[in-house]
């Protein structure tokens, strides 16, 4: 099959083929301005000076102080983690239809690598639209937002720009890592000339192996404070062991519980099976444990918002206790500080951007139950057409989605509390000596009578256990757990639809 008839039959489809491919192109544009904007951030240069040299030209902390530019630079790419499952989810979206236009395909002649050669190619077509889509959003929004103020500082660092191979890196790099992706996924699928798909069947249910990745996580960031110690002075080992530990043991416990939510979608469907009496729990328990993956692929995004949301709760618990504990010794040294806003205002933004991964996976979860609905219908449609009354459908997509979120949810929180938990378990200050003067400044000043109103106190040392944030914790859950009734809800609209007695013959 030439290259040229490849191409032409990767992009033509019906309304929801295009649907797809507008959507799949989407995310990979959203996927792109958060690469882009992270490595914008680790292009700014280091201002000649000490180490305590800031870039001046920007309004933004973030971006003045260049220590706080890596993990800025590190929340970006987070946000780029739900847009990717997004992507994920629209890949699939009108699967069957494309599996008969397939399965047409092979009737014709091609052969099963030319098949899934199409599936592959219109993945990285899509995603290199998108991706050259958000290259263009990317130069132009520079360009229009590069308007520095009165003293000349910038919003934004508008004035840098990536290397030509970091563009490159990204324009390229993303079709071709989402059609490795799409490669991976089939290769357990046969598509015949009889359009029949099948997937190898997996005769025991998932194990609980995925604990050993959350623990891995966990060990990684409990071992970043002693490892350091030891390097202390070893500017080299700090530079790479730090971003080592801390991105090997975020990613080892974000694929643990994402992986882990297949094992709780089984273990769910077992229990449901074996104590529910309705109609609609049955048919739920039957769906979890033929097809325990589907919550791993479903939940993933959120899982991923929840850990990252989880840990920065942690992280604020602890700069909140800092902030206490520096006023206390700063009191005792006979100064009366304020709140120091800078860290628990960083923490807002980072806030911000958990909610909007939030509201991106949520998205991504009603592409999938949507998906999952149509997919279906026909099967939907019999059973309403039996006598099956469509509140019991109803209650076994919502018992489907419900069952295996809430303890999938809560492994989250619990897993993101626990690694930051591990970074900061607590704050310490040593302890220290300082003169106090109890007088006016003008005597404290003035060296003949300065000595007479001055006094040494001595700071003890302080050491506190940072609490678990339970309220944020709650407010989290409760927001992730709200995000799936949603879609849910959006789901269980369409479900009228699919199951009209006419999709017995037109789906």
């Amino acid at each position: 099959m030439r290259p040229a008839t490849l191409v032409r039959l990767a992009l033509a489809g019906n309304r929801t083929d295009t649907a797809r491919v507008v959507l799949t192109a989407l995310s990979a544009l959203l996927a792109t301005l958060a690469g882009l904007a992270a490595l914008t951030v680790l292009a700014i240069q280091k201002p000649a000076g000490d180490a305590w040299a800031e870039s001046e030209q920007y309004r933004n902390e973030l971006l003045r102080e260049p220590g706080l530019r890596g993990g800025t630079a590190f929340a970006l790419l987070m946000l780029a983690i739900p847009v990717l499952a997004l992507a994920g989810q629209c890949a699939r979206l009108g699967a069957p239809a494309r599996d008969r236009r397939l399965a047409a395909l092979r009737l014709a002649g091609a052969t099963p690598g030319q098949v899934t050669g199409l599936a592959v190619l219109e993945t990285g077509l899509a995603s290199l639209l998108g991706t050259i889509a958000g290259l263009g959003v990317y130069l132009v929004g520079r360009e229009l937002l590069h308007r520095p103020d009165e003293q000349g500082r910038l919003a934004l660092p508008t004035d840098v720009l990536p290397s030509a191979g970091a563009l490159v890196a990204v324009v390229l790099g993303l079709p071709l890592l989402a059609a490795a992706a799409t490669a991976l996924m089939l290769r357990t699928v046969t598509t015949s000339p009889l359009g029949v798909s099948r997937k190898a069947v997996r005769e025991r249910g998932p194990r609980p192996w995925a604990g050993l990745l959350i623990g891995l996580g966990l060990v990684s960031f409990v071992a970043v404070r002693p490892v350091l110690g030891r390097m202390d002075g070893n500017d080299v080992l700090w530079g790479w062991v730090l971003p080592l530990l801390l991105l090997a043991g975020g990613l080892a416990a974000m694929v643990g519980v994402v992986v882990g939510t297949g094992w709780i979608s089984h273990t769910c469907g077992r229990l449901l099976h074996r104590h529910a009496r309705g109609a609609s729990a049955l048919l739920a328990a039957g769906r979890l444990m033929a097809d325990p993956w589907a919550g791993s692929r479903t939940f993933a995004a959120l899982l991923a918002a929840v850990i990252f949301g989880a840990g920065a709760a942690a992280q604020r618990a602890y700069f909140a206790v800092q902030d206490q504990v520096d006023r206390e010794q700063s009191r005792l040294a006979g100064v009366d500080a304020d709140i120091n806003p800078f860290y628990l205002s960083t923490m807002d933004l980072v806030d911000a951007a958990v909610a909007v991964a939030v509201l991106i996976a949520a998205g991504g979860l009603i592409v999938a139950l949507v998906e999952g609905i149509v997919a279906r219908r026909r099967a939907y449609a019999a059973l309403v057409a039996t006598g099956v009354p469509r509140g019991t459908l109803s209650g076994s997509v919502a018992w489907q989605a419900l069952t295996p979120a809430v303890p999938a949810i809560l492994l989250a929180l619990t897993v993101g509390a626990l690694l930051g938990r591990g970074l900061f378990p607590s704050v310490s200050t040593g302890g220290s000596s300082t003169m106090v003067c109890d007088a006016t400044a003008a005597l404290c000043a003035d060296p003949a009578t300065r000595d007479q109103y001055t006094r040494i106190v001595q700071i003890a040392e302080a050491e506190r256990v940072i609490p678990v944030p339970l309220e944020q914790l709650a407010w989290l859950g409760a927001g992730a757990l709200a995000a799936v009734l949603v879609t849910v809800g959006v789901g269980l609209l369409f479900l009228r639809v699919s199951t009209a007695v006419d999709e017995l013959r037109t789906a």
